[in-house]
């Protein structure tokens, strides 16, 4: 091929590319606009000739043709009946063909079958109420229908009923789901509070950094009692106490005793670094803040434990006799902020563990979701709506950065209960 036709060929494709503008006179802007609705009225008669031709092709395929005297089927024409299908988010009124079999029950028809599933209800309503869509609000995101046709399922106390039973169907998936045969390598554990409720969240981090919600608890206040029922729960469901495991939590001493009580010395906790420094700040004034928040977090950036541990508790010691608030706040669990540095854990698994940011993402998403409800009726109501913005938060998990180094973890971990346990033995003998 010539030069000059590689050059024609470039600018043929260049063309093809660019915007093409099309002129169009206001009245025939107008008119198009003005079909609008009408062009909907037409897409949902269509739909609604076709459902009607597939099932009477469902039919004949069971009875054989109409007024046939030579080929009968297995069942008969038993007239039509009114029923509802979905559509667009709420259930509309047809005319549906009946089959019986020959002297016995009514047959159902594969095509309604499918149309008249609730799912597509059911997604369309939660679709709408995780986008912040109030339930007396629900009708009015939908396209209007034309008049002839009757439809329901959009009432506020409609729309109201249907959420409650697909949250209190995801509330008993979360509360019983098993978890025989699955092993985590980290379970990070946090709280979100609803005025006088609080509930507690534990989100497991899998062998391949895959993260699964793994339960959740409600009670009054963030105390052990129950994070230990969460814990006792994962327990009952099937999860291995006695395998050692890491978790992940704030400054919560409740949380720390749970872990304890439940899993002994097999429960290695990593204390959020963020949470830490950010409990120190509160006891300092604005002008020391600065020099403080950089010693921590430089400490937290080294990668000897024992070195970090010594510049944590030098920076406390200078801060003892002008901030002793702050000085006792560091000194609180500082060696369990260091865990994942005592463990050799670096990169970018170090950076995701070492704080609850993980699942504090989820909270955020809890909190999006819940935003339009400003009346909650008891503890029970919660957990539907915690379980209910849980699923719609899962399917966009995700596996969480450095997965790859989660091997070594769990060879660190092993090795580390293994070590306490020898010594524990010494002790005793």
């Amino acid at each position: 091929m010539g030069k000059n036709a590689k050059r024609r060929g470039g600018v043929n494709e260049s063309e093809a590319r660019r915007t093409v503008t099309v002129q169009m006179s206001l009245p025939v802007l107008d008119a198009m606009l003005g079909l609008e609705d009408d062009l909907f009225a037409l897409c949902v008669r269509s739909g609604e000739a076709v459902l009607r031709a597939l099932m009477e092709a469902d039919r004949t395929a069971l009875c054989g043709p109409k007024w046939s005297r030579t080929t009968k089927g297995a069942a008969e024409r038993a007239g039509t009946t009114r029923s509802e299908v979905t559509l667009g988010g709420r259930r509309i009124t047809i005319t549906r063909p009946r089959a019986r079999q020959r002297g016995g029950a009514e047959v159902e028809l594969p095509t309604f079958t499918w149309a008249s599933g609730r799912d597509p209800l059911d997604r369309a309503t939660l679709g709408a109420i995780s986008a912040g869509v109030s339930t007396r609000n629900y009708a009015a995101t939908l396209d209007a229908l034309p008049a002839d046709i009757e439809s329901r399922a959009t009432a506020r106390s409609s729309v109201s009923r249907r959420f409650v039973a697909m949250s209190s169907a995801k509330l008993a998936e979360w509360l019983n789901a098993p978890l025989d045969g699955e092993q985590f390598e980290a379970i990070v554990v946090d709280a979100i509070h609803f005025r006088k409720h609080c509930v507690v969240i534990a989100l497991g981090i899998a062998a391949q950094g895959k993260k699964r919600i793994l339960g959740l608890h409600e009670g009054s206040t963030e105390n052990a009692a129950v994070a230990r029922a969460l814990l006792s729960n994962l327990v009952d469901r099937g999860l291995d106490a006695s395998r050692p495991m890491l978790f992940a939590i704030d400054g919560s001493k409740a949380l720390r005793k749970a872990i304890r009580d439940v899993w002994g010395t097999g429960g290695v906790v990593q204390r959020c670094q963020i949470h830490k420094i950010r409990n120190v700040m509160e006891h300092l004034p604005e002008a020391a803040r600065p020099r403080v928040r950089a010693e921590m977090r430089k400490a937290y950036e080294e990668p000897d434990w024992k070195k970090a541990q010594a510049c944590l508790q030098r920076l406390a010691r200078s801060l003892e006799d002008e901030h002793p608030g702050a000085a006792a706040s560091l000194h609180e669990g500082l060696a369990e902020t260091l865990t994942l540095q005592r463990l050799g854990v670096r990169g970018a698994l170090y950076r995701t563990l070492r704080s609850t940011n993980t699942i504090e993402n989820l909270n955020g998403t809890i909190a999006t979701f819940t935003r339009n409800t400003k009346r909650w009726r008891g503890g029970k109501m919660i957990l539907r709506w915690v379980a209910a913005a849980l699923d719609h938060a899962r399917p966009r998990l995700r596996a969480i950065r450095g997965f790859r180094a989660l091997p070594k973890l769990r060879a660190a971990l092993d090795a580390s209960v293994a070590s306490v346990g020898e010594i524990g033995q010494k002790l005793a003998a």
